[in-house]
């Protein structure tokens, strides 16, 4: 008979994830065969739903599994799914929470981790499921369902959800959990919900379960018709374009990237996810493409008769809502088969590595003509010295405010080495659009967007989970006021951890991405600058983010100007902890170089001419779209 031990749920839980192991090559390519845990801690905010289970386990393990406290559910989600994001999926966080508000906070992290395809094993805490004090604080109660917790609402966000009402149920719930977590194709959130009382029950547990797991990141090779009509399908392109999407980097193919692009003479852009898998400086590099895409990108991707997009799921931003190439046929080499079937054409499901080197090795010889390749290197460079001017250290005429694309190029000029080290990381507004285009990074991973989900107040706490997962490297967050309003407390986090960050806030006084937007289809400013906004005999507030920033324990500055904001960042670099930088900008200046059209619907009917007017110009754009695409698989033409 097989030894056992007994445990609590709890214990037992925590003493698995302790057990979970990967290989430190498939992070940094040596082949050293050292071992690191799977999951480099666990966020906790403790309630009464998970302080005396869950939390006991975590103190009796704290020298293997680090527990982290954070100020925010959300946030410190959030700097989970950052950390798995920094390590290319390699490593991962869980997050424990008490019932009620901590666990639904919760649910905002979880969306972004699904659409962004990033693992985190998210803790919630449950009702109890003896009943005997139902309702417990902060139950929800569902008239007509006497199983319903609130922690329902995660099933529609989790790639694995499962609510643990034995104990030995972890027997079965571990191993898919982690199946899920490790999977390239499968992976997101994971959702273990854990009934307080089951929390706390024991069970004898066979030691066996506890044995060391080495995860192995296994790589999907293609199918070789799938190889041999995409293969058909290039050659008889004339004008193909690559686009590299999160996928590439998730992969670490950013090397076959280059390779495929200098055989065959292809030209690269990328997607938000995917920026940094070419480097900047790569002559066939085209900049990002789509919505906020460079006029290199959008300008081949215009001519293209055949793109091939590379670990994408083809958000509206790199399609232009499938009007950008529309005419072109479209190669999926994804491996995802969900998104493989986007775009209706050839797909090849695979991982973006060995899909790339088969396609490559079946192509041989084969290359694009001197003339598309020419024309693209031309156009790349056109648009790299167009980022030079915008981002080029120039004087300001006097009460001129400065935007976002000169901020990027004062914090550029900042670094001692062509910013090459630094990791930038954002989320929503203006800024993912003006740092798409450009933010420059020669190495994978030093452009840290969330923009699947695009969520605001992302940007704080994800810097802190990018720093967790890379100690050695300058983190530098850039958001806006609205952002930092909405979620700021893990300041407060990273200093009480010793987790350096720079920070700038770029305060435009409101919501400015949205009222241009909003301006753009026909509408009046409102509710979105605070001065467009109801407010007090007072009138709207001026907000000192340096100060509110120093009573949070950092460092922090206002600047006025590009110049103070040059000479803040030498002291930004120098700090220990972390250090924010507060500067005015214009909302009303943008990049207007590059980008397309988005689709944003438009009122039908309206009293406003300007509405009418936008209308009227939505319907044209509209046909440009590429008709909704077929979903089944195809081979050749």
């Amino acid at each position: 008979m097989s030894a056992t031990v007994r445990l609590t749920m709890a214990q037992a839980l925590v003493r698995y994830l302790c057990a979970q192991k990967m290989r430190a090559d498939d992070i940094n390519g040596e082949n050293t065969g050292a071992l690191l845990p799977l999951f480099g801690g666990v966020f906790a905010i403790f309630g009464h739903g998970n302080v005396a289970g869950v939390g006991e386990a975590l103190y009796q393990h704290r020298d293997q599994l680090p527990t982290y406290r954070a100020h925010n559910e959300q946030a410190m989600a959030n700097a989970a799914i950052a950390y798995a994001k920094a390590h290319m999926r390699r490593r991962m966080m869980a997050v424990t929470t008490s019932i009620g508000p901590g666990a639904t906070n919760l649910l905002t992290s979880a969306a972004l981790a699904h659409v962004n395809r990033l693992p985190v094993l998210l803790l919630p805490g449950d009702i109890f499921v003896s009943r005997a004090p139902d309702p417990v604080l902060q139950q929800l109660e569902d008239f007509g369902d006497g199983t319903v917790s609130v922690n329902d609402c995660f099933r529609t966000v989790s790639r694995y959800f499962d609510r643990i009402v034995k104990p030995e149920q972890l027997l079965v719930a571990l191993p898919r959990a982690m199946h899920v977590l490790t999977d390239s194709a499968l992976c997101g959130p994971v959702t273990l919900a854990l009934p307080q009382d089951v929390q706390t029950a024991a069970y004898d547990w066979p030691e066996t379960f506890f044995a060391e797991r080495i995860h192995s990141f296994r790589r999907m090779p293609p199918a070789p018709d799938d190889i041999t009509a995409a293969a058909n399908a290039l050659r008889e392109a004339k004008r193909p374009v690559l686009i590299a999407g999160g996928g590439t980097l998730y992969a670490k193919a950013s090397d076959v990237v280059r390779q495929f692009a200098e055989t065959h003479g292809v030209p690269v852009a990328e997607s938000q996810a995917g920026k940094g898998a070419l480097a900047w400086n790569h002559p066939l590099q085209l900049g990002p493409a789509g919505v906020s895409g460079s006029t290199a990108a959008n300008g081949l991707l215009a001519k293209a008769d055949l793109v091939l997009a590379v670990g994408t799921r083809l958000q509206d931003f790199t399609t232009g809502s499938n009007a950008l190439y529309s005419h072109a046929r479209v190669i999926t080499l994804n491996v995802n088969g969900y998104d493989a079937l986007k775009g209706g054409g050839v797909q090849i499901l695979a991982d973006a590595r060995l899909g790339l080197e088969a396609l490559s090795a079946a192509l041989g010889p084969w290359r694009t003509a001197d003339t598309w390749r020419e024309r693209a290197e031309q156009t790349a460079n056109q648009w790299r010295e167009t980022v030079d001017g915008i981002t080029g250290r120039r004087e300001l005429p006097a009460g001129m405010l400065p935007y976002d694309g000169e901020i990027i190029g004062a914090v550029q000029r900042s670094a001692t080495d062509s910013a090459r080290d630094d990791i930038v990381v954002c989320a929503a507004g203006t800024l993912p659009a003006e740092l798409e285009k450009l933010w420059r990074t020669e190495t994978p991973g030093g452009y840290h967007m969330e923009y699947g989900y695009s969520c605001m107040g992302y940007e704080i706490a994800g810097g802190m989970g990018v720093k967790m997962a890379k100690p050695d490297r300058e983190v530098i967050v850039m958001l806006g006021d609205g952002s930092y309003l909405m979620l700021n407390a893990e300041i407060a986090t990273s200093v009480m951890l010793g987790l350096k960050l720079i920070i700038i806030v770029l305060d435009n006084r409101g919501f400015g991405c949205i009222n241009r937007l909003q301006q753009a289809c026909g509408g009046e400013p409102f509710n979105n600058m605070l001065d467009d906004c109801l407010h007090g005999p007072d009138g709207a507030p001026f907000i000192d983010f340096a100060a509110h920033a120093r009573a949070m324990g950092a460092e922090a500055e206002y600047v006025d100007s590009i110049a103070g904001l040059e000479q803040a960042l030498i002291r930004a670099r120098a700090a220990r902890r972390t250090y924010l930088i507060a500067i005015d900008t214009d909302h009303r200046r943008t990049t207007e170089e590059g980008g397309c059209w988005w689709e944003v619907a438009v009122p039908e009917v309206s009293s406003s001419k300007s509405v009418q007017q936008a209308r009227r110009e939505y319907d044209m754009a509209k046909q440009q779209q590429r008709p909704a695409a077929a979903t089944g698989k195809t081979h050749g033409k």
